[in-house]
């Protein structure tokens, strides 16, 4: 090859679409890099991974994103324990969907500057002589080298392909996820924030669509729950762990049930602690038609206006949403709602208290096994004798849990 046509085309000559291809199989090496290493890994200890693919990840995350380890781990761990509150360092509820989602990587660098984050929770991350000398001395310098790299391998077209790589992870991890993952969506658990699963075909982003997933169980190296979602990252692990390249320390665990169990015991606390997000939204579902009909009562007598004034659907939305969060999560608006509604309905009172007490349980960590074993059995003897069929089925599954 001559050196115009070096300088033209670089060492590899590929038609419009080999192009594409190549840039597709990149940067998904880098979605790779940072849900398996960075995220399930070192954030939340889902896994362990060999020194083979940690190194390899740690490399090619220098060169494709600049990222340090410890800034990246640190900065997630935060959102976690802060999450949807001021300290957040990317929710969508504080700063906008489309200030998350357009300057998602801005806000990133702005709270890598804290040091305070970085002591608190960086713990764990490595610390060796490549780390301190390379990674986290020359970030940058990484990324100047893979573009220096697609130069000589694809010529000008190389520039391209490494403005997509720049691109692709402040885009999809630090917007999309940290964006549309808080905003957009749908959800099996009812945890305290947000997240939702933006697709049950996690790929594009080696699985991280399955945000809510991953919030209710957060250490679980697979973020897959429902036969009909796909992880693509829990895939690549698998395959790591065939090779004996990875070690899979934690997953969620799977609902048991025993039907012909008639009385609550230490397992059945055990599995609705494990369990309480799922048992939340199981709650909400399983009383629905009892609140749809004692709404629809409301409308009918004309009373709880603030509430019947709205369309029936949307009336009902409301009331399951409220069954859904913690009583100290509603608005002043909402409170008074929602109390003005419970004083015309006996029916509805009961639903939304049987709730407030379940969440309970599972927050009472200064009682013993037996004494939560005793006020979970009592839960489920109460709401068997309401009277409200819903409920009673309810507390039937419940006492099934294994």
């Amino acid at each position: 090859m001559n050196i115009p046509d070096f300088l033209a085309v670089g060492l590899i000559d590929l038609p419009w679409w080999g192009y594409v291809v190549v840039t597709l199989a990149l940067t998904h090496i880098t979605i790779a890099a940072v849900t398996i290493y960075l995220h399930r890994a070192q954030a939340h200890r889902g896994l362990d991974l060999h020194a083979i693919p940690s190194h390899f990840f740690r490399f090619w995350l220098w060169l494709t994103t600049g990222q340090v380890t410890k800034e990246w781990v640190s900065i997630h761990r935060k959102h976690h324990a802060k999450c949807e509150t001021a300290e957040d360092p990317h929710s969508p509820q504080i700063y906008g969907i489309k200030k998350v989602v357009t300057q998602g990587a801005e806000l990133y660098r702005v709270e890598s500057r804290k040091p305070e984050t970085m002591e608190k929770y960086g713990h764990g991350t490595p610390e060796d002589w490549m780390e301190r000398n390379v990674y986290a001395a020359f970030s940058w310098q990484g990324v100047g080298l893979m573009l220096a790299t697609n130069l000589i391998l694809f010529g000008p077209v190389g520039a391209a392909i490494w403005a997509a790589q720049m691109t692709w992870i402040p885009f999809h991890a630090a917007g999309i996820i940290n964006g549309v993952g808080h905003y957009w969506g749908y959800r099996h658990y009812t945890v305290n924030d947000t997240s939702t699963n933006i697709t049950p075909l996690a790929f594009w982003i080696g699985g991280e669509e399955l945000h809510n997933n991953h919030h209710a169980f957060p250490t679980s190296a697979r973020f897959s729950m429902r036969w009909y979602e796909f992880d693509l990252g829990w895939l690549y692990i698998n395959i790591l762990s065939f090779l004996g390249l990875a070690t899979v320390k934690k997953v969620a665990p799977r609902p048991r049930f025993d039907m012909e169990k008639l009385v609550c015991d230490a397992e059945t606390l055990q599995a609705v602690i494990a369990h309480r997000y799922e048992i939340v939204t199981k709650y909400t579902r399983t009383l629905k038609s009892t609140c749809a009909a004692e709404i629809n009562r409301l409308r009918a007598d004309g009373v709880a206006p603030a509430l019947t004034s709205l369309r029936e659907g949307k009336a009902v939305k409301h009331f399951r949403q409220w069954l859904k969060i913690e009583a100290d999560q509603l608005t002043a608006e909402q409170r008074r709602t929602l109390n003005e509604t419970l004083q015309h309905s006996s029916v509805l009172e009961t639903v939304y208290s049987f709730r407030q007490e379940l969440a309970k349980l599972w927050e009472r960590s200064t009682l013993s096994k037996e004494e939560l074993v005793a006020k979970l059995e009592d839960w489920c003897r109460r709401a068997e004798a309401t009277g409200i069929a819903q409920l009673q089925q309810f507390s039937r599954q419940l006492r099934s849990y294994a």
